[in-house]
């Protein structure tokens, strides 16, 4: 795309993928071999000020070594402010991996909130997103659960994961996407117009 980076990234993690030690971490970034035209190279981030941040995170990764290669894709990376990547949002890919084991699988939609006004890095353009989400879902015997997250790209200190809380409505609205159209409409809407506090351990 014009703005080379992901749009976001949808995937499934299991609670046998989230407790997996198969595989080690990669740290090799490179360029996604099926993106065509322009893409983000590892030299637009040097000394850029900027970390390349997971979209789906290595974590998340470790059982198998094919999709924790991947998961180094460029395409799946932005540029996160380093406290912020370091920071709350590695503390929310850690407690993904917790609700997963808690309930079996989760649903996970991540990226970032594109705007026709964001700056740009490297000689190969790549967009710096204002902000970034991750919103969730796992079904029970009483309905789906959701939750939603959506982070400015900066330092966030000492703020709990759990302040940062919204529905996930809220972060349809900001992003124009419509996260989980496969589940019926009542129980969809229900989902995602509150958080139930109660389905969500922190």
């Amino acid at each position: 795309s014009e703005y080379r980076i992901a749009n976001w990234v949808a995937y499934e993690l299991t609670a046998t993928e989230a407790k997996s030690k198969k595989t080690e971490r990669s740290n090799k970034f490179v360029s996604d071999p099926q993106v065509k035209g322009a893409t983000a190279m590892n030299e637009d981030y040097t000394r850029s000020g900027y970390d390349r941040g997971h979209l789906a995170p290595a974590g998340d990764m470790k059982w198998s070594a094919k999709a924790m290669r991947e998961s180094f894709y460029l395409s799946n990376i932005c540029p996160q402010k380093p406290k912020l990547n370091r920071g709350i949002w590695k503390d929310l890919e850690e407690q993904c991996r917790l609700w997963a084991l808690d309930n079996g699988s989760l649903l996970i939609v991540t990226g970032p909130v594109i705007t026709g006004d964001m700056k740009r890095l490297g000689k190969n353009k790549v967009a710096i997103p204002k902000s970034f989400y991750k919103v969730l879902c796992y079904h029970t015997e009483k309905g789906y659960k959701g939750i939603g997250f959506l982070f400015e790209n900066r330092d966030y200190k000492d703020n709990s994961l759990k302040s940062m809380v919204i529905p996930i409505d809220s972060v349809e609205k900001v992003t124009g996407i419509d996260f989980f159209p496969s589940i019926p409409d009542d129980q969809e809407k229900e989902m995602e117009a509150t958080v139930d506090w109660s389905s969500w351990s922190f």
